[in-house]
Order: structure tokens, then C-alpha cells, then sequence
């Protein structure tokens, strides 16, 4: 799953250390995520989308998903 976090994250200036601090997670997790390896629960995805006021659509893209 493609998601705009490494992006976002790079605008405001924030390691992957200072997200995963933010959101309750590890630094490890935020990179699997940014990667594609990893696709985040609902509730590490809410915390990471509401972190940068933003909805859930607009951080993750569910494109892939809805070819289902």
C-alpha cells in the first residue's frame, strides 16, 4: 500500500524516530510503512493521519484495494 508519510514527514521536518514517538510506535514500524512492507492497523493509521490533521484517505492510498 502507497502512503504520503515519508513525504509528509519531510515537509514538516520530522525523523521517522520523532513520528513513531508521536503516534505510540517504533521507528521500524514507520519505515515498513513507508516501504510498502508493512500496511499499519486502523488505529496506528488514524493516529498517524489525525498527527497531520489529515483523513486517513489522504495519507494511505486504497486505490489497489478497491481493484478488488
Amino acid at each position: 500500500m502507497q502512503t504520503k508519510i515519508r513525504a509528509l514527514r519531510k515537509e514538516r521536518k520530522l525523523s521517522q524516530e520523532e513520528l513513531a514517538e508521536a503516534v505510540g510506535t517504533t521507528r521500524q514500524t514507520i519505515t515498513s510503512i513507508e516501504v510498502g512492507k508493512y500496511t499499519a492497523s486502523l488505529p496506528l493509521a488514524y493516529k498517524i493521519a489525525h498527527y497531520f490533521g489529515l483523513t486517513i484517505e489522504e495519507v494511505f492510498d486504497f486505490s489497489e484495494l478497491e481493484q478488488l
